[in-house]
């Protein structure tokens, strides 16, 4: 499966409430479940006025078919080619 991060403009979204952190959730969850295996919710960001989201899928088009399905927002979907971190300056030249 490939890495996706999505972009989600949700004004307001840093003043949810837990109960409402938790109904997106929830939704979330019911629709990964319904899309099947080929499809995962890794972690979302909650900023102030956005959420972004890391989810595995096969293609951009499962993507847009979970917001869909979870009525959720999509302001934009790019695809990790790769990750870096700390550590990697430690990796050989």
């Amino acid at each position: 499966m490939k890495k996706f991060v999505i972009e989600r403009n949700l004004p307001g979204a840093g003043n949810l409430t837990r109960e409402e952190l938790r109904d997106i959730s929830e939704a979330s969850n019911k629709v990964v479940f319904e899309i099947g295996n080929h499809y995962q919710w890794v972690e979302s960001f909650v900023t102030e006025d956005k959420i972004f989201c890391v989810h595995l899928a096969e293609s951009e088009e499962d993507i847009r078919e979970h917001a869909r399905k979870g009525n959720f927002p999509i302001n934009s979907i790019c695809e990790v080619k790769s990750t870096i971190d700390p550590l990697t300056a430690n990796s050989p030249k």
